[in-house]
Parts: C-alpha cells; structure tokens; sequence
C-alpha cells in the first residue's frame, strides 16, 4: 500500500453504543489478532485508553502478545474541527500525541474541511451557532501549521477527511506539503467513484470509513431511505458464493478496490474474521464488476449537524455535489 500503510485498520469511534473502556478493550484484541494499523480521533474521547493499550503493547505486557517496535504500528490520528485556529491547532496535536504516549504519529488528519463543530451525542437538529462554510484561506493557515509539525518530525504524512474534490484542488494548489491520504466514507452502496479516481490520480493514498455500511452509526446519521450494504444483491450472492458473512465481502471489495477499511468491532470473533477474510479467497473479476454496478450513491454519514445558517436541512450542500464549493 502506499506510504507503508498497512492494508487494512481498526477504527476507534465508537458511536453511542462504546465508551473509551470498551474501545480501548477492542483495541488490545486487535493487535493480538494482527492489526498494526489504529484510527484514532480526538473527538472519539478514547485516546488516553488507546495509549496506555499502545504502551502496553509496546513494552510486552499484553498476554500473548511480543512486544511490538514502534515502525511495526501505523498510528492515525484527526484534528476536530473547532480546534483550526493558528496555535489552538498545535497544542491539539500535541494533546492528542501525549493521550497516545507516542513521540510521533504516521498520519494526523484535519477530520473536516470546515471549522464547524457540534455537541456530543447530539441530534440531527444541532446546529452549531458559529457554523460557516469552508474558507480556503482559513483552511490553508492550518495546513500551514500543521506542515510545520511533519517539519519538526512530530508527523509522518498529513491528511484530509470528508473532502470534496473542488476543496481538494485548491489545497493541493496552494500546499506546501500535499495531503499523503484522504479518508473517505466508502462502502459497496457509496463508492463515489468519479472522486476516487480522481483522489489516486493525485497520487494520494484513500482510506474508506463505514466499510460495512456501520450499521451502528448514531441515530442522527439514519434515514428511512439508507441502503443496507450487506443486503445488497451483489453483495449476498458474492457472500453465498464464497460460503462467508456479507462483511467479509465488503472488507475484500475493499481490498481489491485498493483502498484501505477501517472495520470497528467490539466482539473478538469479528475482529478476527474482518481480518482473517482479507488473507484468503478473493472475489473474482465478475464479483468485482457486479458489486461495482450496485453502487447506489447513498451517502450515509450526511453531516447534518455541520450545516450553517441559510442551508436549512440541505445537507447536499456540505458535499460541493454540483462541482463548485457552496456557500
């Protein structure tokens, strides 16, 4: 994979239903099955957890497990989204790397483009009163900033989440050091194709979130109309043909895609299995192509709880869907 990144990851949001005890519980199980590559976030609440688990793991103290060497483990962390400004930004970062007990991180991404922030555990009605729209200017001040960490050898690669792609082009006009990854919500009924072919063309690695469509997202991100990944034609025929559950498909649609999932499980047997199912039995080229000719473009992570006054409920607005960025 590109950059040395590891080619699948353990995601660390919890949504409503795991607290930081329970991720972090995860977290251990994970590194004993075999991942070394964690997506962490400061907004999860769970990165002091997650850094006495890397310690531990770190110092062999983890029962089974040998002591891992630092380069074994691919660390990611993001920058929450009312922590832009000049400054604000750094001492975050640094929050985040002491939580983690870490001298640096591989991949420290700013989570959204635009300064917006909301309440945790909050509705889909919040709306945050100093909601705006992205400000390129605003943006690459911190990029700037966060460029000086990756100067300082405190970061290895920098990143963008929930980018869109007229917002990805200015960054990467303007940048100094351009993003290494751009996280992405990516999954067999939202494969935003266009976009991800323009995002390799950049010669930017992709890591997709929601692989399994997260079935246990927050009740804000549900709507009656959402698609259930692993009830998808394509998805159930491919699952029956290889004798396997539908995750395990979405998980080797990924991989042979080339991109990077970040499956999150709290249960042990899932753990393993998101794992284990990338080592084995790929899907064939007809898989491939019949699971490609399924995408529905359903977007589940909307964001509602980001838009700013005058979008009403309009969450399109947030995705630049119409090429140019809303304001």
């Amino acid at each position: 994979m590109e950059f040395g990144i590891p080619a699948v990851g353990f995601g660390t949001f919890g949504s409503d239903h795991a607290d930081a005890e329970l991720v972090s519980a995860s977290v251990e199980l994970a590194l004993k099955a075999g991942y070394r590559h964690i997506d962490c976030a400061a907004v999860y609440g769970n990165e002091k957890e997650i850094g006495q688990v890397l310690n531990r793991a770190m110092t062999g103290k983890i029962e089974g497990l040998p002591a891992l060497k630092r380069e074994e483990l691919w660390i990611t962390s993001k920058l929450w989204n009312d922590k832009h400004a000049p400054g604000v930004c750094t001492e975050t970062f640094k929050k985040s790397l002491s939580d983690l007990g870490l001298e640096y991180l591989d991949l420290y991404l700013v989570h959204w483009p635009f300064p917006n922030a909301h309440e945790a555990h909050c509705d889909v009605t919040s709306r945050a009163a100093s909601a705006r729209p992205y400000i390129h200017e605003e943006f690459m001040t911190l990029w700037h900033e966060l460029e000086k960490l990756v100067d300082a050898g405190l970061v290895r690669h920098l990143g963008v989440s929930n980018m869109t792609k007229p917002k990805l082009e200015l960054v990467l006009r303007d940048c100094r050091i351009k993003p290494s990854f751009n996280e992405m919500e990516l999954h067999p009924s939202f494969q935003q194709k266009e976009f991800y072919d323009y995002v390799k063309s950049q010669g930017i690695g992709i890591i997709g979130y929601c692989p399994l469509g997260s079935p246990n997202r927050p009740e804000r991100d549900t709507t009656a109309d959402d698609v259930v990944d692993m009830e998808m034609p394509s998805i159930k025929a491919a699952a029956a043909a290889h004798g396997c559950h539908p995750a395990a498909i979405c998980l080797k649609w990924a991989n042979q895609r080339g991109h990077v999932p970040i499956p999150f499980s709290t249960k042990e047997r899932n753990i393993v299995s998101n794992l284990e199912c990338l080592m084995e039995d790929p899907l064939t080229d007809a898989e491939m192509k019949a699971i490609a000719d399924d995408d529905r473009n359903c977007r589940l992570i909307k964001g509602q709880v980001f838009l700013w006054e005058g979008c009403g409920d309009n969450w399109h607005k947030l995705w630049d869907e119409n090429g140019v960025i809303e304001k």
